[in-house]
């Protein structure tokens, strides 16, 4: 995976989380649970090649259940390879069930212009954090009941991956916000913005609130000197799929999420989210 780190960044944002597999002390696997709030998702689980399909992949899953559970997450999901009936088969018998095609997309950046009302979330005082992570659980309470990104907000911050950019609109609500990842070492790699999530608020004006978002989040890319923005979509959000293709964003990696139960969760039509479950 070149210079992108999703175990030391996983496993520093919660080593309770973090699972390895060892045969005679030697670590020949690991899965990594992430708790957002009413929504948990887990990945990625990784084997060694020359002990795949041993069973190891299943007692991976193990823990990683137990660990759902114990968080209390209604909705459960995955992304996976959307060409492997293995892999899909596996999943299915923890209850896993395919639904939508995930597309992780990517633009070349350009300047961008200021956006209006946008503050990060590692340019505010300390004592101001608190009150500014409420109102991101609101925002996205709205778009999915219980779902938080505070967890994610907090651990881009600590461990210097990236940041978190707040939209602000009229009022005191939040407009939208999105969680990047900046860099090598990051979740995002060499010279790549990587939005881990986004979000806007529903409701009529949701679509030009994205576009704002994805203005923002090009803008944060062109601050940090990077070259490449990426976001996963899920083409259970198809406007807001059509909208990041017209901006001249193009599928580089598909696959396909797994939900338990068998429901949508936030991916819906009226929904203007990104995110992948990788």
């Amino acid at each position: 995976m070149g210079t992108v780190d999703y175990v030391r960044t996983r496993w520093a944002a919660d080593p309770q989380a973090a699972f390895a597999a060892t045969v005679e002390g030697e670590v020949v696997g690991s899965n990594f649970a992430a708790n957002w709030g009413s929504v948990g998702f887990f990945g990625p689980l990784t084997v060694r090649p020359d002990l795949w399909d041993q069973g190891i992949g299943r007692r991976l899953m193990e823990p990683v259940i137990d660990c759902f559970d114990a968080w209390g997450n209604r909705h459960l999901g995955l992304f996976t390879f959307a060409h492997s009936p293995k892999h899909l088969e596996l999943y299915r018998r923890y209850g896993f069930w395919p639904r939508f095609l995930t597309a992780i997309m990517k633009k070349q950046v350009t300047d961008g212009a200021a956006v209006p009302g946008r503050v990060l979330y590692g340019e505010l005082p300390a004592a101001e954090r608190p009150d500014v992570l409420s109102l991101c659980r609101a925002l996205t309470g709205a778009v999915y009941e219980g779902l938080s990104l505070e967890r994610e907000i907090v651990a881009t911050h600590t461990q210097g991956l990236g940041d978190t950019i707040l939209l602000h609109g009229a009022g005191s609500e939040l407009d939208g916000l999105a969680v990047c990842h900046c860099g090598a070492g990051s979740e995002a790699g060499e010279d790549v913005c990587f939005v881990k999530f986004g979000a806007v608020r529903p409701g009529p004006e949701a679509a030009d609130r994205f576009e704002r978002l994805l203005d923002a989040c090009e803008r944060l890319a062109a601050e940090r000197g990077l070259g490449q923005l990426d976001a996963g979509m899920n083409l259970g959000r198809p406007d807001a799929y059509r909208r990041m293709i017209d901006r001249g964003f193009r599928t580089w990696l598909q696959g396909v999420t797994m939900h338990r139960p068998n429901e949508p969760g936030y991916s819906h039509p009226d929904a203007y989210v990104i995110d992948d479950w990788r």
